[in-house]
């Protein structure tokens, strides 16, 4: 039975490849095992690992790369290390990542020095930050390639890979999108009291640190001034996320404002399925929103170069810019 490992190391990862994972638990010709790290073990960020234990799936590895302190250098190295001695214990087939974190590179690159077949999912992509720079390393360090359209498919060819390689799957979170509970349930289990709402998630930018404290602020700043509801979901934990959640600070004892640390994905998708709008730089807002025909209003840089469409507004890291966008967008919905 051949061995296949998946790496997870955030909430957003773990939901971009659970529908994988369950298929390969339940094939009868692989066996599964996850190497869970990263934010999963962060207890500031909800210790998300729970939520990967409560699928039931049965080899599941426990790593702490990090300690109060997440630098995103000392994290990779840590990671190369942890999954170097899981690796030569369990001896696996194929090692599959997703996406263009620390986790997926340090994988990646231990998987291609000890000669393992590596997958990398959702390659191809540009972010215009050191993701984008973290992607293309993971790419170049794969042999199998599974990404959402023909666009990253031409880009992988342009950066040398083969196109024999290279195959066409879509964003495969998107099948568990049908597959959620229901609105009322969501809101009890999170006590979110709001009839109306909308979704805010503001991650970091790393190639931008200097004016993070400032961006967050306006972002901040545009919210509160709008008197509109907001879910608001904690950033992850790139270099910067310390100054994010300092003018977090000043929604806490908001009535409009419920922030949460993680939320899980079924709940969480079945609140953006009902939500106003979204707002912020996660990438949620051009995949799994659009998907579901939600309005999105695109904060700064950080999805510079990726794909949307008519229904994404982008606006600049400015409350006055943010403010508006709110506001026309609440016309429409």
């Amino acid at each position: 039975m051949k061995k296949i490992v998946f790496v997870s190391g955030t909430r957003a990862d773990f939901s971009k490849i659970k529908s994988l994972m369950m298929k390969v638990e339940n094939s009868n010709e692989f066996e599964l095992f996850i190497f869970v790290t990263g934010m999963h073990m962060s207890k500031k960020f909800g210790s998300t690992y729970m939520e990967i234990e409560k699928c039931g799936f049965k080899n599941i590895y426990k790593y702490i790369n990090h300690d109060k302190y997440y630098q995103m250098d000392k994290a990779l190295s840590s990671t190369i290390d942890g999954f170097s001695k899981f690796i030569h214990e369990i001896e696996p087939d194929l090692i599959v990542v997703h996406g263009d974190r620390v986790e997926p590179l340090a994988a990646a690159i231990v998987g291609s020095l000890n000669n393992i077949l590596v997958a990398h999912i959702e390659g191809g992509e540009l972010s215009g930050t050191i993701d984008e720079s973290l992607r293309h390393a993971i790419s170049k360090l794969a042999h199998i390639h599974l990404v959402n359209d023909e666009i990253a498919k031409k880009r992988l060819i342009q950066m040398g890979e083969d196109e024999k390689s290279i195959f066409i799957i879509g964003s495969p979170d998107l099948e568990l999108l049908n597959n959620t509970i229901s609105l009322d349930e969501a809101k009890k289990y999170y006590d979110i009291k709001f009839k109306n709402y909308a979704i805010a998630i503001f991650h970091p930018i790393t190639t931008e640190i200097n004016s993070l404290y400032k961006q967050s602020e306006e972002f901040v700043n545009a919210l509160i001034k709008s008197e509109k509801n907001y879910i608001v979901i904690y950033p992850n934990n790139d270099l910067g996320f310390e100054l994010i959640l300092q003018n977090y600070e000043r929604l806490k004892n908001n009535e409009r404002f419920k922030i949460f640390p993680s939320l899980r994905f079924e709940y969480f998708i079945s609140l953006l399925k009902n939500a106003n709008f979204i707002i912020g730089n996660s990438s949620c807002i051009i995949k799994e929103a659009l998907y579901l025909n939600i309005n999105g209003i695109l904060v700064g840089s950080r999805q510079d170069g990726r794909t949307d469409i008519n229904k994404t507004i982008r606006v600049n890291a400015e409350e006055k810019d943010i403010l508006e966008a709110i506001l026309n967008t609440s016309k429409c919905t």
